[in-house]
């Protein structure tokens, strides 16, 4: 079927992803970041000073040209520091995301792990990128559960809920008790702090909500986007 057809095209870049693994396995912690900071360095300069059209095919073949040593990057990251290798089926669903189309993922096959890949990648652009999901427990569980990944690779990751924004710090412990660890790790800082961070998790409500007030103030300094 065209769904079959879609993923045996992705199949060649995942074989490009994994002939990468062992160099980055043998990548310092810093040397990876290192890799991140000059990509990152590489992307924005090459959307720097486009507008419109221009700035959208600029940035798309730059991060589709980074595609594979970013997922490779993020799988060694995520293998490093929560225990999690993505699997090669991961690796397509991440591209599938990072390309504007639907991954449908069943429960316990990984949707959480999967969009670290695009967010990393997209997060390069420094634009921010956003990952919106259905309830608050969920925005700050997956960021703080993920949050080492981006960490380690030098990216900062926040969460927002309702009257809550805080940024992932694991040097921080909320003195609130949590009966979830993944919960502990967030330093409070305001809504806009938490929209300046290059990855940002939060719920449709509270993306929708923040954009609407945005429109209200009268102030520019007042907006949070």
């Amino acid at each position: 079927d065209s769904s079959e057809r879609e993923v045996a095209q992705l199949r060649p870049l995942v074989e490009e992803i994994n002939a990468l693994e062992a160099e980055f396995e043998r990548s310092s912690d810093e040397e990876l970041r290192e890799r991140v900071a000059a990509w990152r360095d590489g992307v924005t300069g090459a959307i720097e000073g486009t507008e419109g059209s221009e700035r959208k095919a600029v940035q798309a073949s730059a991060l589709e040209e980074l595609l594979p040593q970013v997922f490779a990057a993020v799988r060694e990251a995520s293998r490093r520091t929560i225990g999690l290798r993505h699997f090669d089926v991961q690796m397509i669903g991440g591209a599938v995301l990072h390309r504007g189309k639907i991954a449908e993922m069943k429960t316990g096959e990984g949707k959480t792990l999967v969009a670290t890949l695009p967010l990393a990648l997209n997060a390069l652009t420094g634009r921010g990128a956003h990952l919106v999901t259905v309830n608050d427990y969920l925005s700050r569980r997956d960021a703080g559960w993920m949050g080492p990944i981006y960490h380690l690779l030098g990216f900062s990751v926040a969460a927002i809920g309702h009257e809550f924004s805080g940024l992932y710090d694991p040097a921080y412990v909320d003195p609130k008790p949590h009966h979830d660890d993944r919960l502990r790790h967030f330093r409070p800082v305001s809504r806009r702090e938490a929209y300046a961070a290059d990855i940002t998790y939060g719920t449709n409500n509270e993306f929708g909500f923040d954009y609407l007030r945005d429109n209200m103030v009268l102030r520019k300094e007042d907006l949070v986007h």
